[in-house]
């Protein structure tokens, strides 16, 4: 997973610097090196944190684990379904609250699971065909997505991803806290996501294309030249529209 840091600071893509900051050179080959970003839900997959959850909470072990957490995931269902129209992280911190103490070994033995019974089969087939273009194309192919490295990291192989931007869980004497590390991905700081990446790896942005489903995601779009909206809820639909951003159907 790539370092995500709190702060970017500005640089010249493909340059080389002095300690003082100053720019020296100009690498044209890693000028043009150029990123494929993919928020991963709604245009690779169908599932989000919540469906996670809920996987991990009622596979947990034991009958009276299994019937907390599952009952503390009812009780934080609504909470996020009224979020995920307004503040998307917030939402996606309230989904993982379930897993507060489930052992670190536990989760990864849990998300394996996850991937292979529930969220392999439910990879879109044309978002499959829009990674492989995008590797043709010779974009650096990104994940960004709300789930925990644990699932992400199963899907990015699968996909032959190049790189993933995901959740991280907290862990405290190898149980989870329930709480998420910051940054959180999920909510209206894709472009920020895309920003501090395109900063650390040297990428174009102009020459960069980005796949969104939601209206959460419009920063991530306009972080790059070549923008997508997929499978778009209202409001990305409506922002596509008005900027003329291509739209692609395949849910």
């Amino acid at each position: 997973m790539p370092t995500i840091k709190n702060t970017i600071e500005p640089k010249s893509i493909g340059s080389a610097t002095d300690p003082k900051g100053n720019v020296l050179a100009v690498d044209p080959e890693r000028a043009s090196r150029s990123c494929a970003f993919f928020r991963v839900e709604g245009t690779l997959i169908d599932r989000g944190a919540l469906a996670a959850s809920a996987y991990f909470a009622s596979n947990a072990q034991g009958f009276t684990e299994r019937a907390f957490r599952i009952g503390a995931l009812a009780l934080g269902a609504p909470l996020y379904g009224l979020l995920s129209q307004s503040d998307r992280t917030l939402a996606t911190r309230a989904a993982y609250a379930a897993l507060r103490h489930m052992s670190e070994d536990r989760v990864g033995e849990l998300a394996d699971e996850y991937y292979e019974d529930v969220l392999k089969e439910r990879i879109y087939e044309r978002g499959r065909e829009l990674v492989k273009q995008a590797k043709r194309d010779k974009h650096r192919v990104v994940l960004v997505s709300e789930s925990i490295e644990q699932v992400v990291s199963r899907l990015a192989a699968e996909l032959s991803a190049d790189d993933y931007v995901c959740n991280r869980l907290e862990y405290v004497r190898g149980e989870a806290t329930g709480k998420l590390l910051d940054p959180v991905v999920g909510g209206h700081d894709g472009g920020a996501f895309v920003k501090r990446y395109a900063a650390e790896h040297a990428i174009d942005l102009t020459r960069s294309v980005g796949y969104a489903a939601y209206g959460a995601d419009l920063l991530l779009l306009s972080s790059v030249g070549r923008p997508c909206a997929v499978n778009p809820d209202f409001a990305l639909r409506a922002a596509a529209r008005d900027a003329e951003w291509p739209v692609l159907e395949y849910r």
